[in-house]
């Protein structure tokens, strides 16, 4: 690249800020690729030194839409940035993502500052609007946000369940598998960068193939990603119960490098919410799964996300609720209060008749029953020697995470500073102490990894 090249590719700066959850990540890291391979210089945050250096300085937002919570948090950063370009301190606004994609129509009138919105994965468009020019880049290929040694891997998009709660169907479409092929060469190229830890990820893991291939192909798939050198964790997240494969089960207990872990939303316990839920599976069938899960991968670490409050959810069954998690003693579970979403199964046809008072009480008594749970489960691993990633350096500790902790959502292990470690590596530790959402640990300096 000459001088001038070079010059000319800081004079157009783009910042992408992602908000939401891991998918909309992805997106970002592919956009900020494509910007950068027609001259932009990209980052993935809005710094100081961005606002205060000279030449083009663009924003792009890549909004969430799930929920109420996540649409106001769009809403409210997309307005912070229309004050800073009014005030000339950027001088271009986009706005991307589930948001924009849903409220297409409305955003543009309701907030016309904004120069321009786009879709979901709308690529072609901004970049023809930014650069007039193609990337030169292979699809997949993106900028890594997250610390160099692990990366999402998103290998669908869309969702097919309907569920009667759930806006996404509305906003991403239909349910669309990538070709195992193109996953495994993304895979290979970020071995080649230094990633070693796949977190995958997709609104469905396990509808994964049968658009395109005719049958549920996800334990193939995870099969051919942990045989791929220098994989070295792959760890899955999103999974749905209902139809769940049982091979994929059969392919994390017998691939060392296939986390005990899996994230499979479960929402609820009660066949009348379920039935209301559309989640077509009773609390019978829950059950049976959660128990031959259990026994094909002994020691797995289940991740769920529960709701309360949504129609159909009387006093009874909210017990319900409150005694399966007692039974069940889940690793990891997270939880939230319903929230009608317009256009959905549920705002069109239930009364969303539980009060919020009464979905604030009954989420605390859940949470806390969870958090007893989540002590005692920790306290266990007491003595216990685990094998760890390293994720990055405090001042009096190293961070790391177990096979069981995925990302900024699971507890992390602290390593106290006896020898020097380094970011990215394995190393195994002996547990010393149990915090509700920290593991003390020590290196333990002559095991093998």
């Amino acid at each position: 690249m000459s001088g001038a090249e070079t010059i000319d590719k800081m004079s157009k700066q783009v910042a992408v800020i992602t908000l939401g959850c891991s998918k909309n990540l992805v997106d970002s890291e592919r956009l900020m690729r494509m910007l950068s391979d027609v001259g932009y210089s990209v980052s993935d945050a809005a710094s100081e030194k961005f606002l205060s250096s000279d030449g083009l300085k663009i924003v792009v937002i890549n909004t969430c839409g799930f929920i109420g919570d996540a649409k106001e948090e769009s809403i409210n950063e997309i307005l912070s940035w229309c004050r800073l370009r009014s005030e000339g301190k950027i001088q271009g606004l986009y706005v991307m993502g589930c948001l924009s994609q849903r409220y297409s129509e409305l955003l543009p009138v309701e907030i016309p500052e904004v120069d321009k919105w786009y879709g979901k994965t709308d690529w072609s468009a901004m970049l023809k609007d930014l650069a007039h020019r193609s990337p030169g880049s292979a699809p997949y290929d993106r900028v890594i946000t997250t610390p160099r040694h692990h990366a999402y891997l998103k290998i669908a998009e869309g969702c097919d369940r309907f569920c009667s709660f759930c806006a996404i169907p509305l906003i991403t479409g239909r349910y669309r598998s990538r070709p195992i092929e193109e996953i495994v060469d993304e895979v290979k190229l970020l071995v080649s960068r230094g990633v070693v830890e796949f977190n995958v990820i997709a609104q469905d893991l396990t509808s994964y193939g049968k658009d395109i291939y005719g049958r549920v192909e996800i334990a193939r798939l995870v099969d051919e990603i942990a045989g791929i050198d220098g994989v070295k964790w792959i760890r899955l997240h999103y999974a749905y119960p209902k139809g769940f494969p049982m091979d994929l089960l059969d392919v994390m207990a017998s691939r060392p490098n296939v986390c005990k872990y899996i994230d499979i939303a479960l929402q609820h316990v009660s066949d009348r919410v379920l039935e209301n839920m559309r989640r077509h599976i009773t609390g019978k069938e829950t059950r049976e799964l959660i128990a031959e899960m259990r026994r094909r991968v002994p020691g797995i670490h289940i991740r769920t996300t529960l709701m309360v409050g949504f129609p159909g959810e009387g006093d009874s069954e909210f017990s319900e609720l409150l005694d399966f998690v007692k039974e069940q003693r889940f690793e990891r579970m997270g939880a939230f209060a319903y929230c009608e979403e317009e256009d959905t199964y549920g705002a069109l046809n239930f009364s969303d008749s539980v009060s919020q008072d009464v979905k604030n009480e009954r989420l605390d008594r859940l949470m806390m029953l969870q958090e007893s749970i989540s002590n005692e489960i920790q306290e266990k691993k007491v003595g216990k020697t685990l094998r760890v990633i390293i994720d990055r350096e405090e001042p009096e500790f190293y961070v790391g995470r177990s096979e069981f902790d995925s990302p900024e959502v699971d507890p992390e292990v602290l390593v106290a500073k006896t020898i020097p470690l380094e970011k990215g590596m394995f190393y195994n530790v002996k547990i010393i102490s149990a915090l509700p959402f920290e593991l003390m640990a020590e290196v333990v300096v002559d095991s093998d990894i």
